[in-house]
């Protein structure tokens, strides 16, 4: 009997986020006009130069609206001369020292900053040329404090793009899901659009510079302050790479990092685990159940990652979906535990809050 209502839920969670996927993509809106646009400032913290960097530049390149693009480098950063190719965009070489380097890089790009609207992404997210008109519109709302979007990743390896295929059937789809039932108070490194004011009102970034979150800590502060985060109706493209090792790492880091942000929320997500509990159905002899489950869960899959963010890699490597699903449950077991997690090539401690602390403490 147990056993019966762990499946219904989980069953009944992969057709509601089908539902939240569907609306989404109904929902989606025609084009605002540039008119509607004032000045942005979009923040890019940047570290290395890896395979995506060009593109993701290049793409904030053509842009319509008026706008300015500030990539933020570190002294000796090899990313300086990529980006010196781009006479448009603007590289502020940033010092300030704080526990998350990105966010120390993003109070120096925010000093530097000239407008009052100000996007931050990250470094390897390319973005599409309505992009600006598509995620500025809704804070012309003074009840809209922060606008994201989701993302649709691309692999350079098949661990990447096995990575990737949990991101599109598995992270996407609980975004809308948490949307659709009113929880708005987190935001996704993809795209974060806000004013400066309301981030001069939560203390600027240095206030959330000890957080390995910051993302979800951004979103969460300017919640606070009684706005609303809303997601765009545009979707942006992230670039993963590396080996499997990289992978299992950053899935950790990731878990963990959600952990300390919404302990309660990351118990509860083995009761999302369609593929786990059709498996413990098939062994427990109840054949229909988990081919139901199954088939629940793959539609939402393809429902996500096809109709939505359309990932070629998801109908190229759909057989794969239920061994992802798999992959993803050792990740919330390793997550579970410790407080430890590997990040641009550094090992950091994090506290119960989220903050990072030094190793002994």
């Amino acid at each position: 009997m147990i056993l019966e209502i762990f499946c219904a839920i989980a069953g009944a969670y992969q057709l509601f986020a089908t539902v939240a996927c569907l609306a989404f993509r109904s929902g989606r809106k025609t084009k605002p006009t540039c008119q509607q646009l004032g000045g942005i400032s979009i923040l890019k913290p940047v570290y290395g130069a890896d395979s995506a960097l060009r593109a993701a530049i290049e793409s904030h390149t053509v842009l319509e609206g008026e706008y300015e693009l500030l990539c933020g480098v570190r002294a000796g950063d090899p990313a300086a001369e990529l980006i010196a190719q781009f006479p448009a965009v603007k590289t502020i070489e940033c010092s300030t020292v704080t526990p998350n380097g990105k966010v120390a890089s993003l109070i120096d790009l925010a000093r530097a900053a000239r407008y009052p609207i100000l996007i931050v992404n990250d470094a390897d997210i390319r973005v599409p040329s309505d992009y600006l008109s598509r995620v500025i519109p809704p804070l012309d709302d003074p009840r809209v404090g922060l606008v994201t979007c989701l993302y649709r990743p691309e692999g350079d390896t098949l661990a990447a793009r096995f990575e990737g295929l949990g991101v599109s059937t598995d992270f996407a789809p609980s975004t809308l899901v948490a949307r659709m039932v009113g929880v708005d108070e987190f935001a996704l490194g993809s795209t974060m659009a806000f004013r400066r004011t309301d981030l001069d009102r939560i203390g600027g970034f240095e206030a959330i510079a000890d957080y390995l979150a910051d993302d979800y800590q951004l979103g969460h502060r300017i919640h606070a302050l009684g706005l609303k985060c809303v997601l765009s109706d545009a979707i942006v493209t992230t670039r993963l790479s590396g080996g499997w090792a990289d992978v299992w790492r950053h899935q950790v880091r990731w878990a963990r990092t959600i952990r300390v942000s919404k302990f309660w929320g990351y118990l509860g997500l083995p009761l999302t685990f369609a593929t786990v509990w059709a498996i413990a159905a098939l062994i427990a002899g109840y054949f229909w159940l988990a081919a139901a489950l199954l088939a629940a869960r793959m539609l939402m899959a393809i429902t996500a990652g096809w109709l939505v963010l359309k990932s070629p890699d998801v109908l190229r490597l759909w057989l794969l979906i239920p061994l992802r699903d798999l992959y993803g449950a050792a990740v919330w077991v390793a997550g579970l535990f410790g407080r430890t997690v590997m990040w641009r090539g550094r090992m950091l401690m994090l506290d119960r809050e989220g903050r990072i602390r030094p190793k002994n403490s």
